[in-house]
């Protein structure tokens, strides 16, 4: 009869602690790698994105210095066209010349006000680009970053 060789379960012939060690150590050293790499990447990420917000910052307070001297510029030409339409008014010897003189005030004012609606939508469109540039470079160059 042939014997039957018993393997005792309980044995640690197999278990060898260096390599435990060793793989361990080496584990960790991925670890540690991978941590520095994220941690590099994530210091990146949060300085351009400081860089970003500065950036936009900057533009947004520019915009808004030349949307408040257009604003102030617009008032005083019509503070300006106003008072002198006063005085015109206080020249008048006749109704129909208040009434054409009036007309005529109505029609400029309205014209100007056309003018300066567009001015003023104009250059807000503008500051509106400058504001979201820096964003809009940095949403390309972190897509750009991804595709690779």
């Amino acid at each position: 009869m042939a014997t039957k060789k018993n393997d005792d379960v309980f044995a640690f012939a197999a278990f060898d602690p260096a390599k435990l060690t060793e793989n361990f150590r080496d584990f960790a050293e991925k670890g540690a790698t991978q941590s520095k790499e994220a941690y590099a990447k994530m210091k990146v990420a949060a300085e351009d994105a400081a860089k970003t917000v500065e950036a936009t910052m900057e533009s947004a307070q520019a915009g808004t210095v030349t949307l408040g001297l257009k604003a102030i510029e617009a008032l005083r030409v019509n503070a300006e066209s106003s008072l002198s339409h006063m005085e015109a008014l206080l020249g008048v010897k006749s109704v129909s010349e208040l009434i054409e003189l009036q007309t005529s005030f109505l029609r400029k004012q309205a014209e100007l006000a056309v003018e300066q609606a567009k001015t003023m939508q104009e250059a807000t469109r503008k500051v509106a680009e400058d504001v979201s540039k820096p964003a809009k470079s940095a949403a390309e160059k972190t897509f750009a970053s991804f595709q690779k």
